[in-house]
């Protein structure tokens, strides 16, 4: 069985690497799918509409799911199913049938992205909160950068189905290991707890609110980056790269200034934890709440307030090695704040609708944010000249930065007066 905290972190963290893996590879090799598939812009665009579509659908089940009962079979199943319909994305025939298997693994995906983080939160004392999230989030940058990296060397010498073949295999037998965790003790919602009322009470919350419509223009913006990135470095630079050398260095530039923003955002988070000390679940709308929340979203307003003009001045640069260098500024803005906004996310609800609370702000980011960025960036493309489509991304990176911005004042009121929604009575279980 496994019990050690940090053994159940790395465990996490490797299914979130193998997760990011995954997502980075249908960026990498974009450019030959579409060309064998005989896919438009607009079509490959919406290959990542799909796979958000079956995500964010099943994001609250899961969510709610997990708030009544144990969280590792759910993570299992759900890492089992994303792992088969990636191999299934090699073995697609057409549009439709990628189209099919992309839903699927946004549909096995949901159950892990929801439940692995509450799951570090409970066994992580509070002022390593921030480490040990750094260290999950961090499968980010590595996960996307050893993606793309992989991705383009496989499509460079086996085809871009091999990629997906070998991304497919690892993800299974990470998730036979979940089953072997020791879950530590926690609040669970009243089996009776209903869905959509769990919804409205975190609606309720406006810090909460705020961190969500935040992180729904970052999503937005960053999955439209993410996407469509190396197919702007093959259409902008063709001279200077191929598949695989743009695939290379831009994961290079990505695994290093993703790190570098993770662990700044972490030790940011640290430090925040150390200040305002956690409240008692019934007190999570304390003003020592409030302000910790404030000023976790501060440091993600900064990093965007940074990446919005640099990101710009990235897409009108003559040549290759200028266009990394501003993005490994631009991504170092980005991955700053993901430690810190989920810490927020986690932070400004009753710790008994964490999971939830991780469901709505997923289901959130994705119906509003990244479910239709690519495909909308990808409209663009096709009628816009290159440069002026891809400053879409660098104003919606602007527009969260405003959203976090510093507030000098909030008022916060409490949850719903008693009586207005059912009462969600806890006990505890392992």
């Amino acid at each position: 069985m496994i019990r050690g905290r940090l053994a159940i972190l790395l465990l996490l963290t490797g299914l979130n690497l193998v997760n990011y893996i995954d997502r980075a590879v249908v960026a990498a090799v974009l450019t030959p799918m579409k060309a064998e598939l005989g896919l438009s812009n607009l079509e490959a665009g919406i290959l990542n509409t799909a796979f958000l579509i079956g995500y964010f659908l099943f994001c609250p089940l899961f969510g709610m799911r997990a708030d009544k009962g144990p969280r590792k079979g759910l993570i299992a199943l759900g890492v089992v199913i994303w792992s088969l319909a990636t191999v299934a994305s090699g073995l697609a025939t057409g549009f439709w049938t990628l189209l099919a298997a992309r839903v699927v693994v946004g549909v096995g995906e949901a159950s892990y992205a929801v439940l692995a983080p509450t799951i570090i939160d409970d066994v992580t004392p509070a002022d390593r909160k921030g480490t040990a999230l750094s260290v999950f989030y961090l499968a980010i940058p590595i996960g996307y950068s050893l993606g793309y990296i992989l991705g383009g060397a496989l499509a460079q010498h086996w085809g871009w189905r091999a990629a997906f073949y070998a991304v497919g295999g690892p993800g299974v037998v990470l998730a036979l290991s979940c089953l072997l965790i020791v879950e530590p003790p926690r609040k669970l919602l009243d089996a009776k707890a209903k869905l959509f009322d769990g919804l409205r009470v975190l609606a309720a919350i406006p810090l909460f609110r705020r961190a969500v419509l935040g992180y729904i223009a970052y999503t937005a913006a960053a999955a439209g980056f993410s996407f469509w990135a190396v197919d702007f470095l093959l259409r902008a630079y063709p001279n200077e790269l191929n598949v695989e050398t743009a695939n290379r260095y831009f994961g290079m530039v990505l695994i290093v200034a993703g790190g570098i923003g993770i662990v700044v955002g972490g030790r940011y988070t640290n430090r925040v934890g150390r200040h305002h000390p956690i409240a008692p679940h019934h007190e999570y709308d304390s003003p020592v709440n409030k302000r910790a929340i404030n000023s976790l979203l501060r440091i993600c307003a900064i990093g965007m307030a940074v990446a919005a003009p640099v990101s710009a001045v990235g897409f009108f640069v003559p040549g290759a090695t200028a266009f990394f260098v501003i993005s490994f500024v631009v991504d170092v803005g980005l991955f700053a704040s993901t430690a810190p906004v989920n810490a927020a996310f986690l932070r400004s609800v009753p710790v008994e609708r964490r999971a939830s609370a991780m469901a709505a702000s997923i289901l959130a980011i994705h119906l509003f944010g990244d479910l239709w960025s690519a495909a909308a960036l990808g409209l663009l493309l096709d009628n816009l000249p290159l440069k002026i489509a891809m400053l879409a991304l660098p104003l919606t990176f602007a527009w969260s930065a405003y959203i976090w911005r510093p507030r000098k004042r909030e008022a916060e009121p409490s949850l719903p007066a008693e009586g207005s929604l059912p009462e969600a009575r806890v006990h505890t279980s392992t």
